[in-house]
């Protein structure tokens, strides 16, 4: 008897979403995917989308994305979900009719048996798929609507994660987020002035898209081999110096060894101040050396 040679997938329950940033909004969502996939012996899966939506579809209206989309990936594998599965989000994708999105992704694709999305999910051709019509048109699927998760009486989102990050309320951003706000990227070469300032730094390229608002932080920097390291980091433009990109620089505290070409990911614990011009660089070092200072005492 010929056999079909296209293997069928495994069962799963699926969340779909962009869960840019994994904040504890999104963490309500996988705990539901988690029950749900518990329930029906399945695996949990979660079907997001890169670039974002809003970059094809109205990129006017799009925002910088808080994570890479490995940070992304890995956050939600920490969460504990089972498989991940990165749709490209293209021109001609997102002129799929919600009935060929289920056919094809859903049913075909995923093996799903389940599904959880959020209240104001919406898929398909001009958006015109959501949770009723999931039911409609496929019957048999198990479908979940999550409600929007507030902390003290305001609701949890990216939109508001990227707000905080953007004026320098990191503290907030990590409320929301459950831990603190990171950027990442790859250490590279500098011009070397901190070393002759007496305070090395690693330069780290950001591969976010997102800018956190310019300033000085105490940050914890978290190494290839696992470390964390604690230290004290400067956002910005550094006006004193003349700069005329946007750079990440970090200071580490009792750190001497040599990083070029790792990756480098930087937790801002906390905001110390906002970036500004000094009239020399002997003012710069003595400002520098109180911002190690109060780095130190917030990572105490």
């Amino acid at each position: 008897m010929p056999t079909d040679p296209t293997p069928a997938p495994p069962a799963c329950a699926v969340a779909i979403g962009n869960f840019d940033g994994v904040h504890l909004g999104h963490l309500e969502v996988l705990a539901t995917l988690f029950a749900l996939a518990r329930r029906l012996g399945v695996l949990s899966c979660v079907y997001t989308f890169d670039p974002a939506p809003t970059a094809v579809v109205a990129p006017e209206r799009h925002q910088p994305r808080l994570q890479t989309l490995a940070n992304r990936v890995a956050a939600l594998r920490a969460a504990g979900v089972d498989q991940v599965v990165v749709q490209p989000f293209t021109a001609d994708f997102a002129g799929w009719s919600a009935e060929q999105f289920i056919e094809t992704e859903l049913l075909g694709r995923l093996g799903a048996r389940g599904l959880v999305v959020g209240h104001d999910f919406r898929f398909g051709r001009m958006r015109a798929g959501d949770a009723a019509s999931i039911r409609e048109l496929a019957p048999g699927l198990e479908v979940v609507e999550v409600g929007a998760f507030r902390l003290h009486d305001e609701p949890v989102s990216s939109s508001r994660v990227r707000k905080y990050v953007q004026t320098g309320a990191v503290v907030h951003a990590a409320v929301l987020l459950g831990r603190p706000f990171t950027v990442s990227g790859p250490v590279v070469h500098g011009d070397a002035r901190g070393r002759t300032l007496g305070f090395p730094t690693a330069n780290i390229a950001l591969e976010e898209e997102i800018r956190p608002s310019p300033g000085v932080y105490a940050v914890r920097a978290r190494l290839v081999d696992g470390r964390s390291v604690p230290g004290v980091a400067n956002l910005g433009f550094r006006p004193t110096v003349a700069g005329s990109r946007y750079a990440v620089e970090a200071h580490l505290f009792d750190f001497a060894e040599d990083l070029y070409g790792q990756p480098i990911e930087l937790a801002l614990v906390a905001h110390l101040r906002e970036e500004r011009r000094f009239p020399s660089l002997e003012t710069l070092v003595a400002q520098i050396r109180e911002d190690a200072a109060a780095a130190r005492r917030v990572l105490a």
